[in-house]
């Protein structure tokens, strides 16, 4: 029986062999349908080619027709149909110089990468498996299709998406394949950055992602990862602490530091992985908030400033790397008893110390407004104007300010 995904895309599946074509779901989508995984959505190869299926779907997008690719929408759904295919020469390890169109899907699942993901499924649910996939899953097993020396010569990316699967998936890589990315995992010099960073991040959410990140280092291939080539025991350290709590975040926190990063290191390295600035900002955030946790444990000043969210993030990497279940219970506790949560809920403004002192805006009042946050923080003074005034007064008179 198949799933609600299916189910939708079934009327495009027939129109187009209406039209005397053939229609398959291929792909991830069969793979996790066997796995009874969940299903986002559902991609379809077919016989027809690009201008044929224009003529059956009158609303399309030209997606990848240069690779036989189009989006179909039909009734609310969207679909990226592709025309059978084969594939030739890959001078730059990753896309074909030349894509030919044809009509057989046994020559089109043979162009693709691991057995499990070159499976086809008809609009009944048959399914359509000539190089063993369903075995490969039954045995929990990652093999290439073919020749694996072959696949990753094609395209480079699949040695990471391989390991990157084991993590997902928890299955063990065959033999030949496993040898074949220690043998051919210098082909991914060829691979962009932000390819690697995204099968490097997917793997780090995965419920194998110690065993995998182990084998990105047993293979060599972490020697191809941005900023890892001389730091092989700084990753096995690293990934004999990932636990499956660990968000993505945590996980780049840890890796800074066990590399033992310091300051603008910790920006430079994660500029190699082409990151977004907000994340650089945070996880340097968040690292910093680690490093003072190795120091002292958490009071309300500190929850305060680092926020609750980084706080438990700061806490859950803390608890790894000392080996102790964690327990986020006093951070949230330090966070309820908070007066403020942030410094724009103050009571007091920047215009109202100046006309209580009588002062022109300067570098002082920065530091005023700080100290005043810090009292209310602390409980020293109400989160009160008037009572603000009145503390701010008898501080004056004690710092001896006026």
């Amino acid at each position: 029986m198949i799933g609600d995904p299916f189910k939708q895309a079934v009327p495009v599946l027939e129109l187009i062999e209406n039209a005397g074509f053939e229609a398959y779901f291929v792909g991830g989508s069969v793979r996790d349908h066997i796995l009874g995984r969940e299903i986002s959505d559902v991609d379809i190869a077919t016989s027809a080619l690009p201008e044929e299926l224009k003529e059956i779907f009158p609303k399309t997008n030209d997606v990848g027709i240069e690779h036989g690719t189009i989006l179909v929408h039909y009734y609310g759904g969207h679909y990226e149909i592709t025309t059978f295919r084969s594939e030739e020469n890959y001078s730059d390890f990753r896309r074909p110089d030349k894509v030919s169109f044809i009509r057989s899907l046994k020559e089109d699942l043979q162009r693709r990468d691991f057995t499990m993901n070159a499976m086809a499924m008809d609009k009944d649910g048959n399914i359509i498996d000539p190089f063993a996939g369903k075995e490969a899953i039954k045995n929990k097993q990652i093999a290439t299709v073919g020749n694996p020396d072959e696949r990753f010569g094609e395209d480079a990316l699949r040695m990471l998406r391989a390991v990157r699967f084991q993590s997902q998936l928890s299955f063990s890589i065959e033999k030949s394949t496993l040898e074949s990315l220690a043998a051919q995992c210098h082909l991914l010099e060829n691979i962009a950055v932000e390819r690697k960073t995204v099968e490097f991040e997917k793997l780090l959410m995965g419920t194998g992602r110690r065993e995998a990140v182990q084998l990105l280092s047993e293979s060599g291939m972490i020697r191809f990862l941005p900023g890892l080539k001389e730091h092989a025991d700084a990753v096995k350290r690293f990934s004999s602490q990932l636990t499956e709590n660990f968000e993505l975040i945590e996980s780049w926190v840890l890796l800074v530091f066990e590399l033992g990063l310091k300051d603008n290191e910790v920006e430079d390295f994660l500029r190699q992985w082409k990151l977004p600035v907000s994340k650089i900002k945070r996880i340097n955030r968040v690292h910093s908030l680690l490093l003072n946790r190795l120091e002292k444990d958490w009071d309300m000043e500190r929850v305060y400033k680092a926020g609750l969210e980084d706080a438990i993030c700061a806490e859950i990497v803390y608890s790894s790397l000392q080996k102790i279940s964690c327990s986020t219970d006093k951070i949230k506790g330090l966070h309820d008893r908070l007066p403020i949560k942030h410094r724009k809920e103050l009571n007091v403004t920047g215009n109202d110390v100046m006309s209580w002192m009588d002062k022109p805006p300067g570098p002082w009042l920065r530091l005023i407004l700080e100290e005043i946050e810090r009292s209310v923080i602390t409980g020293a003074v109400p989160n009160e104007k008037e009572k603000i005034k009145k503390w701010l007064s008898a501080f004056n008179q004690k710092s001896g300010k006026n």
